[in-house]
């Protein structure tokens, strides 16, 4: 009997999943363990491993269509096993309405919800996946015309792009015409190359991107924000960092990075500056005593930002571990929802791709966000010396509806003084 390959739920925060990627095709044999799909929600992307042995009998639910935890998205079985009459039924159901009927993935649960995909054409239900349908409404398709080659008849996001390209050529073959027609009355027109076709590739908006692209407009939306700037001198942490992460490496096993420094930095100053430690919620600004502390981290799909809890409470040396443990989790794709909630301000770091400065952009509700650069040596006067120093570039984007520029400049000089001073980050 064929076994169920559903959509697993990733944290409780969960509402819907997406398949980024299947490794497999139908057809191909799997066995138990093996990676067969990518999945993505709205903060993580993991790895789906086969519930069984066998074959991947049938794809029901294509790359990039949002499903609910628990919908059943394939079928393993033996080769030559059918997935037809009630069982294609139950699979149709799960993929249009999100109703389950029991998976093989354990932590896979029914959410409950509905999404329509089958729309009254003539006295006729045409299917659709939600993806499909809004790729053909930008493209002006009208989908009774439409031929749909999935789960019984189902239009799937193939479809409509295979469409988009035929109407595509048509109308390249039309304007063809159309030049040559005004260039025989004498009339001015431009023609394109001899061979050339433009294509536009259409890239359904899912899982992290969907959420960074609405955040990240929200965030612009509905907040007053500015960016402050300087450069900090950070030669003698830099002496510091290397003088300390043998040692640490020896004994910790852990490799102390400039990052580290920064974050107790941030800590430390947000410790003095608590206006800077806030949030802006419903008509009040609420002041943290607390500092949960997020770090950015980019993956291949996108932004995560994972939150070290109660950060004031760490040494150096425990934000290294936290800093890294977190990044290592993020990528491999096993953070859970739980562990991107709650911070009270982030650092994100462009350093590594030779950024000087530019302009973060809240991470809402919080009151700030630090922007850190990359590291350039440049001369420098030490009174009437001119030496080769190390300068950090340092981007503060702030809330002006919670504070002001000047306790924001003063929060960012505190940042400064301490990384300047690098020996009060250790004591």
């Amino acid at each position: 009997m064929a076994v169920e390959v559903v959509m697993p739920k990733l944290g409780m925060a969960m509402k819907e999943g997406s398949v980024s990627l299947w490794h497999k095709k139908e057809g191909d044999p799997v066995t138990k363990g093996d990676i067969i799909a990518n999945i993505g929600s709205e903060k993580i992307e993991t790895d789906l491993e086969a519930p069984a042995d066998g074959v991947l009998l049938k794809i029901v639910v294509p790359e990039g269509e949002g499903v609910p935890p628990g919908t059943v998205i394939g079928y393993i079985g033996q080769p030559g096993e059918q997935v037809g009459g009630a069982a294609a039924g139950a699979a149709e159901g799960a993929a249009t309405d999100g109703s389950p009927s029991g998976g093989a993935v354990p932590d896979a649960a029914p959410s409950g919800g509905t999404v329509p995909s089958e729309a009254p054409v003539h006295g006729r239900e045409i299917k659709i996946s939600p993806v499909a349908r809004k790729m053909a409404e930008a493209a002006g398709l009208d989908i009774a015309k439409l031929t749909g080659t999935g789960p019984q008849g189902r239009i799937t996001k193939e479809d409509v792009e295979h469409a988009i390209a035929n109407a595509t050529s048509a109308s390249s073959a039309s304007a063809s015409a159309g030049e040559a027609a005004a260039s025989s009355t004498g009339t001015n027109a431009t023609a394109a190359p001899s061979g050339f076709t433009e294509h536009t590739e259409q890239i359904p908006v899912t899982g992290i991107r969907k959420v960074i692209a609405a955040r990240m407009h929200d965030s612009l939306q509905q907040s007053a924000q500015l960016t402050l700037t300087l450069r900090a001198d950070v030669t003698d942490l830099l002496a510091l960092q290397r003088q300390m992460s043998e040692t640490a490496q020896r004994q910790h096993e852990v490799k102390l990075t400039v990052t580290d420094f920064i974050a107790r930095a941030v800590v430390l100053s947000l410790k003095r500056h608590k206006q800077m430690n806030s949030a802006y919620i419903d008509d009040r600004i609420h002041v943290f005593d607390h500092v949960h502390l997020g770090i950015a981290v980019a993956l291949d799909k996108g932004l995560v930002v994972p939150v070290i809890r109660h950060a004031d409470r760490y040494s150096v040396l425990d934000l290294s571990r936290q800093i890294k443990a977190l990044a290592q989790q993020a990528r491999s794709g096993q953070l859970g929802s739980d562990a991107l909630q709650g911070s009270t301000f982030t650092i994100t770091n462009l350093g590594a791709y030779g950024i000087d400065y530019f302009t973060p952009i809240l991470n809402t509700p919080e009151a700030g966000i630090l922007g850190v650069g990359s590291v350039a040596e440049m001369p420098v006067y030490k009174g009437d010396d001119l030496q080769r120093r190390s300068l950090l570039p340092l981007s503060l984007t702030f809330d002006h509806r919670v504070l002001d520029g000047a306790p924001a400049a003063e929060f960012l000089r505190a940042v400064k003084d301490a990384l300047e001073d690098p020996y009060r980050l250790v004591l």
